[in-house]
């Protein structure tokens, strides 16, 4: 068994192996298979042989860009018993965006699914079909070889890849460490036992798909209903069938499940509450879901820090609306103001976070690093206060991010690949709010000379080079930008035109 100090054990499948290994750990829905803490201890062996013969070695990147599959989850836990690191794509990104990860992480294998065969196909890299992977989690399933476990504490076994403010993503170094904290944060404020169990349907490119839920319950013994995608009628079945306890999603999700006609009929008894991250969920609809008998909790974190950094009680769910609730047990927290000086209760400031589930760097760019700390402390970005009972609430962002449908966006980004479009001069992107997504962007845009080129256009052109969620929703051709004196163009100007979008 590998530890620190005595004191942390990191190879948890090998503990549920031996406390509970016919206890199920995760049903792989759609495709009607259960898989125990045994059989999940055996894969996470069994795959090692397979790996060890396409050279991956210790400390090595391993990518993968493929739909939701349990295998991807199994993938995981083999390549952190042997010490090397998973690269999980987000699945929208386009070849450029794909090449550019694999290329910053030095990825040495690339796993693709058959959906993105195309890209995979342009990009020179030693690659392999899902498919093989799923064929090696089969056989390793009946294995009885065993490894001793190779993970570190503090080395990195997940980069996951975030929207970056300069325009490239940015790659989260996750280690054992930050995801042994973030669960002992998430059951502190939840109360994780081995006999939950939540229904699982987000991104694995996503630190919602891992670590809000996934790896604090594989932690704590408890059973996960994946599935390969959202479907509201699906989920809506599986948390009767299942007796789901915890559902966890983002306010526009439990929007489309209140909205489906079988939310009126499906049992939801077992549920004890739904977690809800990303934004505030509007009263209304937290009345919607309390009105079944299900509670809500809001929480906040980010794929840096945590993410479960923030809980707010079922029972404060009314009274506090619009708070992300209070610090989790080992979360520690400061809001500074510009001259980054503390502020006090009801006062605005940036939200500053520090604790054993903060990453400590980016992945070799020590620029955006250095930037996103002060004084040990990881700068948010986040606008915040607190009120008088250490409730807080998040009013805005200093940076320009904005969050479409649970995803970040940081209009750099797509700024960029707006900029490289040889006609146009100038543009400038923002968040608006939108009924369905919460925000999606808008795209200011002037031209060189006379010329005009469609919305269709744009959008064609960004295709290519941008998922499709960052690609903005609305276009506004405008002769010339608002700038400052410093020829800065003032996007709160601009953003008085939020409201009539």
């Amino acid at each position: 068994m590998s530890t620190i100090g005595k004191e942390i054990e990191l190879d948890w499948l090998a503990k549920w192996n031996l406390y509970s290994p016919r206890a199920t750990a995760i049903v792989d829905y759609e495709n009607d298979r259960s898989f125990s803490y045994e059989d999940f201890y055996r894969i996470s062996n069994g795959l090692i042989p397979f790996l060890t013969t396409q050279n991956i070695q210790v400390g090595d990147r391993v990518a993968i860009m493929d739909n939701n599959k349990v295998e991807t989850i199994f993938l995981f836990f083999a390549l952190q018993r042997m010490g090397t690191v998973l690269v999980p794509i987000n699945f929208r990104f386009s070849k450029e965006e794909t090449e550019f990860v694999l290329n910053d992480s030095g990825a040495k294998l690339f796993f693709y699914g058959d959906d993105y065969k195309t890209i995979a196909d342009q990009i020179d890299i030693k690659k392999i079909n899902s498919h093989e992977l799923a064929k090696e989690v089969i056989s390793a399933k009946s294995s009885t070889v065993e490894f001793s476990f190779k993970g570190e504490y503090d080395q990195p076994c997940k980069i996951l890849y975030t929207s970056g403010t300069t325009g490239f993503p940015k790659g989260v170094v996750i280690t054992p460490k930050i995801l042994f904290w973030n669960s002992i944060n998430t059951n502190l404020s939840l109360n994780i036992s081995s006999q939950d169990c939540m229904v699982s349907f987000l991104p694995l490119f996503h630190t919602g798909g891992w670590n809000v839920l996934l790896t604090p319950f594989i932690h704590h013994g408890a059973k996960t209903i994946f599935l390969s995608k959202f479907d509201s009628q699906t989920i809506l079945n599986v948390c009767e069938q299942q007796r789901v306890s915890v559902l966890f999603g983002v306010p526009t999700t439990l929007a489309m499940l209140s909205k489906d006609p079988l939310f009126e009929k499906v049992e939801l008894g077992s549920v004890r509450f739904a977690i809800v991250g990303g934004e505030a969920m509007p009263l209304k609809l937290i009345e919607t879901w309390h009105r079944r008998g299900v509670a809500i909790r809001q929480g906040f974190g980010l794929t840096e820090c945590g993410p479960n950094c923030f809980s707010l009680s079922e029972s404060d769910a009314e009274e506090k609306i619009g708070s992300v609730g209070r610090p989790n047990f080992y979360v520690q927290t400061r809001i500074i103001n510009e001259d980054n000086q503390d502020v006090g209760v009801n006062e605005v400031g940036e939200l500053l976070l520090k604790g054993p589930m903060c990453m400590t760097h980016y992945w070799k760019n020590e620029d955006a690093t250095k930037s996103s700390f002060y004084e040990g402390w990881l700068r948010t970005g986040d606008l915040v206060k607190r009120d008088e009972q250490n409730y807080f609430y998040i009013v805005g962002r200093k940076k320009e991010m904005y969050i479409s449908g649970g995803e970040n966006i940081y209009p750099a980004e797509v700024e960029r690949v707006l900029n490289s479009h040889p006609q146009i001069d100038e543009v400038a992107v923002i968040g608006v709010k939108d009924e369905k997504w919460g925000e999606v962007g808008k795209a200011f845009i002037s031209f060189k000379s006379n010329i005009h080129i469609s919305e269709d256009e744009l959008i064609k052109f960004c295709e290519a080079k941008l998922a499709r969620f960052k690609i903005p929703k609305h276009f506004e051709f405008l002769g010339e930008l608002p700038k400052g004196s410093t020829g800065k163009i003032l996007k709160r100007h601009l953003a008085t035109t939020k409201e009539n979008s």
